[in-house]
């Protein structure tokens, strides 16, 4: 093993040198990026999105001369939703597939394990999906980027649309892991801080994420005097759990329904109308949400490619593909730790508006979008929004010294 890492760094230091006398002679090789998603299971669906927004990017780049004047080539690894395989994932991708940058991430429990090995990979990573705060807070390092919205900054979003209701008995169910006891801890706290009268119920739910059977948690919840409660189970599951709610007739009580990914389009173009009309959904991004001519020229060309509106996996994908189009640019380069700090602090127009990622944390100010299910889309067969609000990224973010981050 050692052996292998010295030739390996020997390799890498002659590259670097005659590069550094050469100037253009490595010109015609592709940049390779790593994509790291779950690519298998009941969320494999949000890596397929990724794929078909990185594609799109990779495709627009290519056409238009690539990246310092080489194509771009992505090579994608399966996280299982797994933090010690994709750990492995991510080894492999960069000492064996020589990629120059790593994309990806679904699940915050793999984030949690993954993120404090980038500064052993020397590569930057932007994660595009996985939500735990810890990865630009306590976890932060040098090399890890986040462009889509963190669990704080919706869980600000959502107290604040939970604060205009009438609900004061407030409980959850979210997956046994990060993102579900997280999302609850961050939606708690803010909603305290909003409006101190509510009450947040001790009996909480906790399904493992994977699980089949959601009916023990729904009917707890209907058999308790429960008057909101916040959903935070996403992929597959969320689909298992509506329709599994809805033989329940889990919607037909009085209850103010909040879901925290319920607005992703891969949930909505699986669930069709099976989607209720008049409950809360989030999403990272809404796709007929920003008024721009970056997100008119993504959006139609998502849907002459797919047939299907993005979704927020897509999107943040497709921008974080871009970023590196930037950064790249900006550093002259594609050594590892000169991408990863140009990204720090830079600003570029994504189909969401401006995004910038934040020097102190490397978390991107961007909007969290909540509405409320409306009817179905007449071209789309999903639900539309309606009552949507775009809260600012910047006002819903926490600041550096609250997130913990010291880089």
């Amino acid at each position: 093993m050692k052996t292998t890492s010295i030739k390996k760094l020997m390799v890498a230091m002659t590259a670097a040198a005659t590069l550094g006398t050469a100037g253009t002679s490595h010109a015609e090789d592709p940049i390779r990026i790593g994509g790291l998603y779950i690519l298998s299971g009941s969320a494999a669906t949000y890596g397929e999105f990724a794929q078909k927004g990185i594609n799109l990017a990779v495709e627009e780049i290519n056409s238009s001369g690539g990246i310092l004047g080489r194509q771009v080539e992505m090579v994608y690894e399966d996280s299982q939703g797994k933090a010690s395989v994709a750990i492995q994932a991510a080894r492999k991708l960069v000492y064996s597939e020589g990629v120059d940058a790593l994309v990806g991430l679904d699940s915050s429990g793999v984030a949690q394990g993954m993120v404090p090995t980038m500064p052993e990979l020397q590569k930057p990573l932007i994660i595009t999906h996985a939500a735990t705060p810890d990865v630009t807070g306590n976890l932060c390092n040098p090399f890890t980027y986040r462009i889509s919205v963190n669990v704080a900054q919706n869980m600000k979003a959502a107290a604040l649309v939970a604060a205009e209701t009438d609900a004061t008995n407030w409980t959850t169910i979210g997956p046994d892991y990060a993102f579900g006891h997280q999302s609850w801890e961050f939606f708690g706290n803010y909603l305290k801080d909003i409006k101190p009268d509510v009450n947040l119920m001790s009996e909480t739910n906790f399904p493992r994420f994977g699980a089949e059977d959601f009916t023990p948690f729904i009917d707890r919840v209907m058999d308790s005097d429960a008057e909101g409660v916040l959903i935070s189970v996403w992929g597959g599951d969320l689909v298992n759990f509506i329709r599994q709610a809805n033989t329940r007739g889990f919607f037909e009580k009085d209850l103010e329904v909040m879901f925290t990914v319920g607005a992703a389009t891969e949930v909505l173009s699986a669930l069709g109308d099976e989607m209720p009309e008049g409950v809360h959904l989030s999403t990272r991004y809404w796709y007929e949400a920003y008024d721009n001519a970056v997100n008119d020229r993504f959006v139609k060309a998502y849907i002459d490619a797919y047939g299907t509106p993005p979704s927020y996996n897509a999107e943040g994908a497709y921008a974080a593909i871009y970023a590196y189009k930037k950064a790249m640019e900006t550093a002259g380069t594609t050594e590892g730790p000169a991408v990863a700090k140009a990204l720090s602090g830079m600003s570029l127009e994504a189909p969401n508006g401006t995004v910038t990622f934040r020097e102190g944390d490397h978390q991107a100010m961007v909007s969290p979008n909540w509405g409320v299910s409306g009817p179905m889309h007449p071209e789309h067969g999903i639900r539309t929004l309606t009552n949507l609000q775009i809260f600012d990224g910047e006002k819903v973010a926490r600041t550096i010294e609250e997130t913990g981050c010291k880089l």
